[in-house]
């Protein structure tokens, strides 16, 4: 399976803010939205992206002012991009290996939607549990 075919039956929004967004604006977000990461941009251009882990490390490790501070100075600006052609399988692998929860995807350049780990997990049940079937039902008519 594609991740142009998750996104297709996922929908391809993305929620995004400035790095100049406070930690505490960008933590209501998360919250409101129900949502881990939020995509860090500047007009077009993806410059970072920040998480909730992102968020608990900021404020474990602040002084009591971090939510006023920019996300910026939180966020993980090498940003790690999937791309729509690639499979969900790579993904996953490349998820798992590296330990991220969200990916966004990038299409010549253009974001064009964002996977999570819970997405493909989910996809990938969806295909084992079709596989399943055709091999029982495939069983069954022999």
């Amino acid at each position: 399976m594609l991740i142009s075919q998750i996104l297709r039956a996922k929908g391809d929004a993305v929620f995004t803010v400035a790095p100049t967004n406070t930690v505490g604006r960008v933590a209501e977000l998360l919250h409101s939205k129900r949502i881990g990461a939020l995509v860090v941009t500047e007009g077009d251009r993806v410059v970072g992206i920040v998480s909730e882990r992102d968020i608990v490390r900021a404020v474990a490790g602040g002084d009591g002012k971090v939510t006023s501070r920019p996300v910026s100075a939180y966020m993980t600006a090498d940003v790690v991009f999937a791309e729509p052609g690639e499979t969900l399988d790579s993904l996953l692998s490349r998820m798992t290996d590296r330990r991220f929860r969200h990916l966004p995807v990038v299409q010549a350049g253009r974001l064009v939607g964002i996977v999570s780990i819970g997405d493909l997990v989910k996809w990938k049940i969806s295909e084992v549990e079709a596989e399943a079937h055709g091999l029982k039902a495939y069983i069954a008519g022999s």
